[in-house]
């Protein structure tokens, strides 16, 4: 089940939990953030693409009453590792991971079949920094195997008319991600910024989406990190126990 570069966390939550390298790349907040940002419906099915160790549809399975989850990741080494945390948890009838590209998405599932998608991208544009094309942490961060283009293009492909996308994203990247929704008919409508605390600039977004919706943005309070004595805040906590 777990092998030797391998640890298994626990979620703190419904008894789940997940498989992770060692030293290799793992989940952070962001996807927690993202997790407890979605909303799903009771008997919605819902599609992570990007998934990586697959945590944000473990999560979302613990936290809502969806009726199935799916999840995309074009690594095939990290997809085998989502899948057995699926196995782990005894959920292989609530979550199925492919080892595929989002880009030929079609391949894997029916078109327009989708009440809810949700995303945690590569953050960077492909060319900045430094690269090691071939290590699974800059195919995570980079967009190396797809960019903002190509998730929200997979995203018209596999939502329902009136389906809600849900991702999360650096803030510097918001023009760019705001003309792609447009340019594939997905509507963006609820905004949340995210700061580590009061002090320092705002460095992730939380966005919803909304497949055909009408234009209108409304944005949230401001979601901070972590509170003035370096603990997190409320919301925070409400987020990783409700």
């Amino acid at each position: 089940m777990c092998n030797k570069d391998e640890r298994i966390d626990d979620l703190h939550r419904n008894g789940y939990k997940i498989i992770q390298k060692i030293d290799g790349f793992c989940f952070g907040i962001d996807a927690v953030l993202l997790s407890g940002f979605a909303k799903v419906k009771k008997n919605e099915n819902v599609l992570d693409l990007c998934t990586g160790t697959g945590i944000i549809p473990i999560l979302l399975e613990a936290k809502t009453n969806g009726k199935h989850f799916s999840a995309i990741e074009i690594q095939k080494d990290i997809a085998n590792m989502a899948m057995r945390s699926v196995v782990l948890n005894n959920l292989q009838h609530k979550i199925n991971i492919i080892n595929g590209d989002l880009k030929e998405c079609l391949n894997f599932f029916k078109p327009s079949s989708f009440d809810v998608i949700t995303c945690n991208p590569p953050y960077m544009v492909k060319g900045t920094g430094y690269l090691n094309e071939n290590t699974p942490k800059t195919i995570s961060r980079h967009e190396i195997s797809c960019n903002i283009d190509d998730v929200f293009l997979a995203s018209n492909k596999m939502l329902k008319y009136g389906g809600r996308m849900y991702m999360v994203h650096r803030v510097e990247r918001l023009v760019d991600i705001f003309n792609s929704a447009r340019k594939y008919k997905i509507e963006p409508k609820t905004i949340q910024i995210v700061q580590s605390n009061q002090k320092k600039a705002p460095e992730l977004l939380l966005l919803e989406f909304v497949k055909g919706g009408k234009p209108s943005l409304k944005s949230l309070p401001t979601l901070f990190i972590y509170d003035e004595n370096g603990n997190y805040t409320k919301e925070i906590n409400n987020i990783y126990h409700n």
